[in-house]
């Protein structure tokens, strides 16, 4: 007799993209993307400049609609989902975000403003409670002295921290970050990433998708990888078979050598094409 089998039932699906096509002024920007996340699920998103990826968070966010196919999010199909009640679930940071923030905000602002889904403060008013989280989430990512500050003020790494405890700031069920390392010095970048991989770590937090351009810019504890290029996906599953020197070669376009130590990657160019 053999040994009883024991199915184990999959995490609730967070996101779904089915056959999602992108166009925009006769450019195919995505190309038959279909990706589900899943609850539990970190995924990093792994590609060259133009490859899609700022335009596939931009799916997920709600703030791209697709020329083909169709998105779920959060267990609603985005064209028929009334975006006012969904959007607020859904974290999200980016350099196009940062740009478009009022230079003149407080820094107490842009976080507030995040749970009325809006970039800057006018008549409304937030109760004690919403004052108190937005503190405590800035000093949670180090920025509690510059509550005061103007936002237009802040150094770039500044910026990243704040813009992190606006997309937390609704205690949203998946949290988008672009590139949110891009511009850091070498310690701005690691506090940043010793930040999202507490998150990581913590069963509570957020379902996480992270952009970036560079390995090494991957937090520990990241689950998942998904890598593009030209608007088509390459690769994409569990992130220690999927960076893979081979997936990340196709990537790029010139051979690399990719290695993983303790949670952290690091990407060089191979001194001989991998076979």
């Amino acid at each position: 007799m053999g040994l009883p089998r024991f199915e184990t039932t999959p995490a609730p699906v967070v996101a779904c993209l089915d056959n999602v096509t992108i166009r925009r002024g006769g450019a195919s920007l995505l190309r038959g993307i279909s990706w589900t996340i899943r609850a539990g699920d970190r995924w990093v998103v792994i590609g060259a400049n133009g490859a899609g990826k700022s335009t596939l968070l931009q799916v997920l966010a709600g703030a791209l609609r697709p020329t083909r196919g169709g998105v779920s999010l959060l267990g609603e199909r985005l064209d028929g989902a009334d975006l006012d009640d969904l959007l607020p679930r859904v974290g999200w940071a980016s350099a196009a975000l940062a740009d478009v923030i009022p230079v003149n905000t407080s820094v107490l602002d842009v976080v507030l403003t995040a749970t009325q889904a809006s970039l800057r403060r006018g008549t409304e008013t937030y109760d004690d409670g919403d004052v108190d989280r937005a503190i405590d989430l800035l000093a949670q990512v180090g920025c509690r002295r510059l509550v005061e500050r103007r936002f237009g003020s802040l150094s770039e790494g500044e910026r990243k921290r704040v813009q992190l405890a606006r997309a937390v700031m609704t205690d949203p069920e998946l949290l988008l970050l672009d590139e949110p390392a891009a511009g850091l010095d070498l310690g701005g970048r690691e506090a940043l990433l010793r930040m999202l991989s507490r998150m990581a770590d913590d069963a509570n937090a957020p379902v996480q998708v992270l952009v970036s351009h560079h390995v090494e810019e991957v937090p520990e504890g990241f689950t998942h990888a998904l890598v593009m290029r030209e608007g088509e996906i390459i690769a994409a599953g569990p992130i220690t078979a999927t960076l893979s020197s081979t997936n990340l070669s196709r990537a790029f376009g010139l051979p690399l050598r990719v290695l993983a130590h303790r949670g952290r990657w690091t990407a060089r160019a191979a001194l001989t094409r991998l076979g």
